[in-house]
């Protein structure tokens, strides 16, 4: 059989690497626009804050791995057009401009995502960058030597560790955010807010409910931002971190997508051609505790699907099993985490959501060094079943978010995770674990509540 991915992103080298593992008789091509593989972005800041020494080192991959390993790589490649009905793509070598074609029996699109541009008179400004690549990540490297003022634009996961970074080196930051929060995807409005007053505390400049508008040159090496509150800013350079669109424009005549224009998928991660899979960023995930598909571009989803389609290619035997976009963060010495909704975005859902917080120690109080941890468990009160976890402590206990991923993966309610067993040893946990704790806080507002009615989803 004749496979091609295009794009060689964390999706599309974890198909690679399983297909030439467990089928090396397949004759496997990747296209692939650059000339390196699988660039984790997730480490920039880390780089800019020089924890990483050398940026090389967050390649996850190389092309002369790949072909070690077996595969046609044609790296600095632009696919031009895919032609389904003969299942054949034509590709253009970005060096030399010669054309070819090339067919396929199974085709992969693991194209990933683009930085979303917002509307901002000036955005193509040479102060203005981006932060999604390798060569991006060297530029901001380079202009932050000169620079003294630096300007965020968003704060999400990547604006808000961007500050972090550039905060700890003594830069003076400027983080805006459009919204009354900052990662108000991920947390709700108390932790959202604990982040805030912490980022202020390291001399980060927040700007909540403020749109930038404009960028015009001040000088030959600064740059005035305009904003919505009609305040300006000068700053030295700015750096755009507004989210990802789905790189999927070369079969926006062909395939079925979402609003977003992520591709859509089925259980077995088909496009709406049998023949064609995605897997990735350019792709929806089904996200379990709302049982719909949800655009959701995080690396974890994207190996996970480059998995199961690295399978189906050869029959559909690995169903997806969905996520609930589990993610973490640690800022300023201190450890988050969160898994599936929150409160805001339960409802926003049109469930019958409530959320209930525990701050305590993490284990008995007796041991020196007991950190407090705090939890916001959301629930639907109508079945009782969890839908998400965040979690803030100095403490890294961020891996038992994964536990309550697990929970909501399972559809376990407020009563299993109440009583869920839990070792206790006094060096690691009390008797009753936070999670126990902060589920039981749950059972009890219910009971107070009037619903008396637990619902276990296992016995025996």
């Amino acid at each position: 059989m004749k496979v091609i991915i295009i794009g060689c992103t964390h999706a599309g080298l974890t198909a690679a690497k399983e297909i030439l593992l467990n089928h090396p008789e397949t004759e496997l091509t990747i296209y692939e626009r650059n000339n390196n593989f699988s660039f984790s972005s997730d480490g920039i800041f880390l780089y800019l804050k020089d924890q990483i020494k050398n940026l090389e080192r967050i390649f996850i991959s190389s092309p002369a791995e790949i072909r070690q390993l077996g595969a046609k790589v044609r790296s600095m490649h632009t696919v031009l057009n895919v032609n389904t009905e003969k299942k054949q793509l034509c590709a253009a070598n970005m060096q030399t401009g010669t054309i070819i074609t090339d067919n396929y029996d199974k085709l992969i699109i693991a194209t990933g995502a683009n930085p979303r541009l917002p509307v901002i008179t000036g955005i193509d400004n040479h102060r203005v960058l981006l932060c999604k690549s390798y060569l991006q990540a060297k530029k901001i490297y380079k202009m932050a030597q000169s620079s003294k003022k630096i300007a965020i634009i968003g704060a999400g996961y990547a604006g808000v560790e961007l500050a972090e970074s550039f905060a700890q080196r003594g830069y003076e930051v400027d983080l805006f955010q459009s919204k009354n929060q900052v990662l108000d995807n991920y947390f709700d409005i108390p932790t959202s807010e604990f982040i805030v007053d912490l980022l202020k505390k390291h001399n980060v400049n927040v700007h909540l409910n403020t749109n930038v508008i404009a960028f015009t040159d001040a000088t030959d090496s600064t740059i005035m931002l305009s904003t919505s509150t009609a305040d300006s800013f000068l700053e030295d350079m700015a750096i755009v971190c507004t989210g990802f669109i789905p790189n999927t424009k070369l079969f926006s005549k062909q395939l079925k997508m979402e609003r977003h224009g992520a591709l859509l998928l089925n259980n077995y991660l088909q496009t709406s051609d049998p023949d064609i899979y995605a897997a990735g960023d350019c792709a929806v995930v089904h996200f379990n505790p709302t049982n719909k598909s949800i655009y959701a571009p995080l690396g974890t989803n994207a190996v996970r699907q480059g998995f199961l389609v690295s399978k189906n290619i050869y029959g559909n035997f690995y169903p997806y099993m969905g996520t609930q976009a589990t993610s973490a963060l640690k800022l300023f010495g201190h450890n988050f985490a969160m898994t599936g909704l929150t409160l805001a975005n339960a409802r926003q859902n049109g469930l019958n959501a409530h959320s209930t917080v525990y701050t305590g120690n993490w284990r008995p109080e007796y041991m020196p060094n007991s950190e407090i941890v705090t939890l916001t468990l959301v629930y639907n009160r109508d079945n009782r079943k969890i839908l998400g976890l965040q979690f803030n402590s100095k403490k890294d206990l961020t891996q038992s978010v994964n536990t309550v991923s697990l929970a909501i993966q399972n559809g376990n309610t407020i009563d299993d995770l109440s009583m869920t067993d839990m070792f206790f040893q006094p060096n690691f946990n009390k008797p009753f674990n936070y999670l126990n704790l902060t589920a039981q806080a749950a059972v009890r507002y219910e009971q107070k509540a009037g619903f008396d009615n637990p619902r276990f989803t296992t016995s025996y």
